[in-house]
């Protein structure tokens, strides 16, 4: 019996851009949780004002941000985007330490970082359609997300072990190293495919635009964006708003929420890996609506769990579903575009994430401290199914066939 054909290597070029990538997100994420440490100092209305430097820039300037990736090339785009942000730590770095953690620098630095976020966020988003082919992109995308929940992981605690070490300025410093690193894998990856720029005749406003019309037009791209916005509003925040609650509400203390918010990790990971070694279901767009199916279950275990044993079960569940979900919605938009609109529709992903979660955590917060956390979850669980549900009956969706 003949042995089965070992699937191809991903390509080295995508291998290095990705390692760069994923050390730049640990010290993101360090760097996230130093600037709240240091804005929390200041009282919890100047934290959030910080946090809000952050949000509202890169809200408002995204389909700008993709319009200009698409026009001029996502990695010249990153390029700057990593300059400005080497640049900018340094700065931070110095003047913390001369100066101290004042205020409006923390807002300033905050500003900038949001700002940035507009222009590099789809630019990195579609770098992985320029690298590897159309049949690897599958496997590509779930290393992305098994590296990019990984860095998550390690980046709070090695913020405060760095907070703890040297303050917000060595933060700042091993931020910018990282920044650094990628500047260097940059300038010495290339894109592999040649993938077709925007007109320069066509105004950036107008492109941004024209971005956004596409996607609604498009039978394949309208409920994929809306089963994402429904993933981000009721699937995101049972991970940070309705975990902590329900653990109180169940009288299972912080520690019970780490393991539930770990478990949902683990099993994100997980997924992400086996579709890394395996790759994508065929019917791209089921397995995208199972993800959603599942979570839902898992969602719903969390709810009702128990034991503390039992709503770490769901949390993996959750994370599972979540994983399936991202591992195929991801490759599934990135084949159905115009190689044209490749950043414009990463940040139109963005963007329904962010306004999605932004609506969805206050609304869910007043609705658990109104009734229950339990009954916040329960909503969550049945908008999450109705989602995948709905995706089952896309026929658009359904019948969509990865290469």
């Amino acid at each position: 019996m003949p042995a089965p054909a070992r699937r191809p290597a991903l390509p080295r070029t995508y291998l290095l851009w990705l390692a760069g990538t994923r050390a730049s997100l640990v010290g993101d994420a360090a760097m996230y949780f130093a600037l709240g440490w240091a804005a929390t100092a200041h009282g919890g209305a100047m934290a959030a004002l910080v946090l809000t430097a952050i949000t509202l820039p890169r809200t408002v300037l995204l389909l700008l941000g993709g319009a200009v990736g698409d026009r001029f090339g996502a990695r010249r785009v990153m390029i700057v985007g990593d300059s400005v942000m080497f640049a900018a730590a340094l700065l931070l770095a110095v003047v913390s330490l001369r100066l101290g953690t004042s205020s409006w620098l923390l807002v300033v630095v905050a500003s900038v970082i949001g700002t940035v976020d507009a222009f590099y966020l789809p630019a990195t988003g579609s770098m992985p359609r320029r690298l590897v082919g159309k049949e690897q992109l599958p496997r590509a995308l779930a290393m992305r997300q098994a590296g990019g929940q990984i860095a998550s992981l390690l980046g709070a605690p090695l913020g405060g072990v760095l907070v703890a070490t040297g303050g917000l300025s060595f933060t700042a410093a091993v931020d910018a190293l990282t920044f650094a690193v990628v500047l260097v894998v940059l300038l010495r990856v290339r894109p592999a495919f040649d993938v077709e720029r925007s007109s320069h005749q066509e105004s950036l406003l107008a492109g941004a635009v024209g971005g956004v019309r596409l996607a609604v037009k498009d039978p394949v791209l309208r409920p994929a964006l809306l089963l994402t916005g429904a993933a981000a509003g009721f699937l995101l925040p049972v991970v940070s708003l309705l975990n902590p609650l329900l653990a109180r509400e169940h009288g299972w203390g912080a520690g019970a929420a780490a393991l539930v918010t770990g478990g949902q990790a683990v099993g994100m990971v997980v997924v992400s890996l086996l579709v890394t070694r395996q790759g994508a279901m065929r019917r791209i767009g089921v397995g995208a609506a199972l993800g959603l199916c599942g979570a839902a279950l898992g969602i719903a275990a969390v709810a009702m769990a128990p034991a503390t044993g039992v709503a770490v079960a769901g949390g993996i569940v959750v994370g599972s579903g979540s994983g399936m979900f991202a591992c195929h919605i991801g490759p599934l938009v990135l084949t159905s575009i115009a190689e044209t609109h490749l950043s414009r529709m990463q940040a139109l992903l963005t963007l329904v994430q962010s306004l999605a979660l932004l609506v969805a955590n206050n609304v869910l917060g007043v609705l658990a401290d109104a009734e229950t956390a339990t009954t916040a979850a329960a909503v969550c669980a049945v908008a999450v199914c109705g989602a995948g549900v709905i995706g089952l009956a896309s026929k658009p969706l359904r019948d969509l066939q990865r290469d």
